[in-house]
């Protein structure tokens, strides 16, 4: 099913993962796909292989998205790549783990830049372009199930998620006269190569498991699955909201 003939996505932090996930899944349907991680690398080759396999134009460009400058840059050079740009995933995250009382402003900055005000200026940028071209967009931002539960050990990821969560629900209602819909995803315990410890600790994942009614971990492509509906033309209707992959995780609670 190809929903996304002619559409162009960028989707950042798409070298591996969820991102990569996100790119494959958005190529499979028909779009043409702009990746970005910070180097290129095998990793990039690997991808661009995977779509140009699927007949899709596809292009890596190399940014940090934690600076403003460079996100700016990112989407307007990616908008150059292609002649326009229909859909932005913005993917990229950090996450820094501290007890609060040890984090550093450096730390604190590196997290929030990245996963925030990055997520910000890159928005903005694609909205002045949708703006001056009269034309509709999609944004689809990576946030996690920690917009809602809390993450001890990681105060600054949290924060920055729950500032996602409202910069969603703000921009939907402003976005929305322009006929741009924004949406998050937030993903639970997913695997992916940023959990591989977890993973290699038997006794950590069960007690991880005992919280997910599921009782299993997420993969990357049951993320990009619903990126790929909110990104598309099935989610018309939807904006301003958050949607849980996370096996039950978010909400359960079960008396022992």
């Amino acid at each position: 099913m190809n929903r996304f003939e002619n559409k162009i996505a960028l989707i950042t932090g798409s070298s591996q993962g969820i991102g990569a996930a996100c790119a494959l899944r958005l190529a499979s349907e028909g779009a043409d796909i702009i990746l970005n991680g910070r180097t290129f690398d095998e990793r990039g080759e690997k991808l661009i292989k995977q779509i140009n396999d699927m007949s899709r134009r596809v292009t890596f460009l190399a940014a940090d998205v934690s600076t403003s400058a460079n996100v700016v840059k990112l989407v307007n050079d990616a908008i150059q790549v292609y002649g326009t740009l229909d859909i932005l995933v913005n993917n990229a995250g950090v996450e820094k783990n501290h007890s609060f009382w040890d984090v550093t402003e450096e730390e604190y900055d590196f997290v929030m830049d990245t996963n925030l005000k990055g997520v910000f200026f890159g928005i903005q940028a694609f909205v002045k372009f949708c703006m001056a071209q009269k034309r509709s967009g999609v944004v689809v931002n990576m946030s996690s199930v920690h917009e809602e539960i809390i993450f001890p050990h990681f105060a600054a990821y949290c924060a920055s998620k729950g500032g996602l969560k409202m910069l969603t629900r703000n921009l939907a209602t402003e976005l929305a006269p322009l006929n741009i819909r924004i949406n998050n995803v937030a993903p639970g315990a997913i695997s992916t190569p940023i959990n591989q410890k977890l993973l290699q600790n038997p006794e950590q994942l069960n007690n991880l498991l005992k919280n997910i009614p599921l009782k299993k971990l997420g993969k990357p492509e049951d993320v990009a699955a619903v990126v790929s509906f909110l990104a598309s033309d099935d989610a018309a209707y939807v904006t301003g909201s958050t949607y849980f992959v996370d096996g039950g995780l978010t909400y359960h609670y079960e008396e022992q």
